[in-house]
């Protein structure tokens, strides 16, 4: 199992915004997360833990943003103690035996564990600068950075062609006030 696919949920629930306003929103969410044979199961406690952890998860990304390599990893130790992980072999869908982290419990608990695997095991595998916020102003959304040269600086092609085009116009303006 590649553990590093579980660090996407993070990126999702970082970047989750206004989907854990509410409870049908958070189950909303877990379904466009492909957690959706979890969501039935969310109650108000997993609500909260879920805000909690995304608050967590954004200081990692926002201390990996910053180059600050030891306040990431502290802070991936801190929700490596706090959400314990529980490896158990599963298998569902047609898929063959697999693993997966925490099945039972609670469903933020689950969530969390998987999120917070994911995380570490793409830190401790490629490296912090791997997590990355957009640099496109206002975008603040997480993002990994799976590129070969490590060079992605925005959380999609739109905000880093809405950068792109800020930097042409800024240019132009730049030059034709020089060239008046």
């Amino acid at each position: 199992m590649d553990l590093t696919s579980y660090a996407e949920l993070a990126v999702l629930l970082v970047n989750s915004e206004d989907a854990l306003d509410s409870l049908e929103g958070a189950r909303r969410f877990l379904t466009e997360a492909g957690r959706g044979r979890q969501a039935s199961r969310l109650t108000r406690a997993d609500l909260e833990a879920l805000r909690e952890l995304r608050r967590e998860l954004a200081g990692v990304f926002a201390a990996a943003a910053r180059h600050d390599e030891n306040g990431a990893v502290d802070r991936l130790n801190t929700l490596l103690v706090r959400h314990s992980v529980r490896p158990q072999i599963s298998r569902h869908d047609g898929q063959r035996w697999h693993l997966h982290l925490t099945e039972g419990g609670r469903l933020s608990d689950e969530y969390a564990a998987g999120a917070v695997m994911g995380l570490t095991t793409l830190v401790t595998d490629l490296g912090v600068d791997r997590l990355g916020v957009c640099q496109a102003a206002p975008c603040r959304r997480a993002y990994l950075d799976t590129s070969s040269n490590r060079s992605r600086r925005y959380c999609s092609e739109r905000c880093a062609t809405r950068a792109n085009v800020a930097a042409y116009r800024a240019r132009r303006r730049h030059l034709s006030g020089h060239g008046a």
